[in-house]
């Protein structure tokens, strides 16, 4: 009901009362579920990080690094562009004095680890550039999102993009192993 919500008004727009009339409950019941509207925040920010979670868990690769890097970086922005509002509250930091429990961080943590393993797994091991490939996969989701919902402009770059992430970073491999 919550996703419903904030899909239609915004996550700003999201409000206790709405929550429950959605569920058919009155605003006072919500309080013995959720303490504050950041409650339920948090309880959509689990919720997305586990949906995410699971996607990757789906995910089938093939064994060739720029390939399994393209598989990679397509679901990060299929996931997101799929759902903007959750694209938002998992990426965004939208919601002022939201801050995700610990506990419902550590998934969020979990799903840059695993992106973090597929790298080493690749040979890619320093953090410059796992925050490089996250920069591309959030800078594309954002002018997908921004500059063409529902379409594909930024979409159709993904494979072009992964193909210069992997050939810069093959390059300063090359050039920081050379005598």
């Amino acid at each position: 009901m919550a996703w419903r919500i904030a899909g239609s008004e915004g996550l700003a727009g999201l409000t206790l009362r709405d929550v429950a009339r959605g569920v058919g409950m009155r605003a006072p019941s919500l309080y013995s579920y959720f303490a504050s509207k950041h409650a339920i925040y948090d309880a959509m920010f689990a919720q997305g990080c586990r949906e995410y979670l699971q996607g990757l868990d789906e995910l089938t690769y093939t064994g060739d690094p720029l390939t399994d890097l393209k598989i990679g970086v397509r679901y990060f922005i299929g996931f997101c562009t799929a759902n903007p509002v959750r694209y938002q509250l998992l990426y965004q930091r939208t919601i002022p004095g939201f801050e995700p429990t610990a506990e419902t961080f550590a998934l969020s943590i979990a799903g840059l680890d695993r992106m973090r393993a597929k790298l080493a797994e690749l040979g890619i091991t320093d953090l410059a550039s796992l925050d490089l490939l996250t920069a591309i996969g959030t800078g594309l989701t954002d002018q997908q999102i921004s500059n063409d919902p529902g379409g594909d402009r930024w979409i159709r770059l993904v494979d072009e993009a992964v193909e210069m992430y992997f050939t810069h970073i093959s390059d300063r491999r090359k050039a920081r192993d050379e005598p």
